[in-house]
């Protein structure tokens, strides 16, 4: 049980690394999100699809070693926690610390990583909404009404409403 424990503390121990790399890709991604730099954002896309893959490699790992763990100590491997298995590692002080704080670092981890996730989702959802505004505004810009001037021969040279090629000027 002893190196079952010991394959457990080092794929949480990597799964723990990637996540953490994971985060940094994640708060990479916020500033290339803000700054509408979609070049980079594919770049980091990529980078977190592969750190993405290690940790379901890891998570693959751990899920065996966890059911061979279960196994041995005779539980149900749905419903045996880590905090169980820390728990019971009373005896073994120094593997239950070893187990307790890469748990706490996963954890921690895990949590950040959603976090910023969450924020990235809102501001990419933000985004989609202002590209959706701009182009209701373009469409309504070209839907407009000319203006009724005409030249010598009667004809329209109106131009619609809005669209004199002045803009917005914030400066006014």
């Amino acid at each position: 049980m002893a190196s079952l424990m010991e394959n457990l503390i080092e794929i949480l121990d990597l799964e723990s690394q990637e996540y953490e790399d994971l985060l940094t890709l994640s708060s990479k991604k916020t500033s290339v999100i803000v700054s509408g730099n979609l070049d980079d954002l594919a770049k980091i896309t990529d980078e977190e699809q592969s750190v993405v893959g290690k940790i379901n490699r890891l998570e693959q790992k751990r899920q065996e070693v966890y059911a061979d763990i279960a196994n041995v100590i005779n539980r149900d491997v749905n419903t045996l926690m880590l905090t169980d298995l820390i728990e019971m590692l009373r005896s073994r002080e120094q593997e239950q610390q070893k187990l307790a704080r890469v748990h706490d670092r996963l954890s921690t981890a895990v949590h950040k990583v959603r976090s910023i996730n969450e924020q990235n989702r809102i501001l990419i959802e933000n985004a989609l909404e202002m590209v959706e505004f701009d182009m209701n505004m373009l469409q309504a810009m070209k839907a407009a009404p000319e203006t009724a001037n005409y030249n010598k021969g009667a004809f329209n040279t109106g131009t619609p409403v809005g669209l004199d090629g002045s803009g917005f000027d914030a400066k006014q």
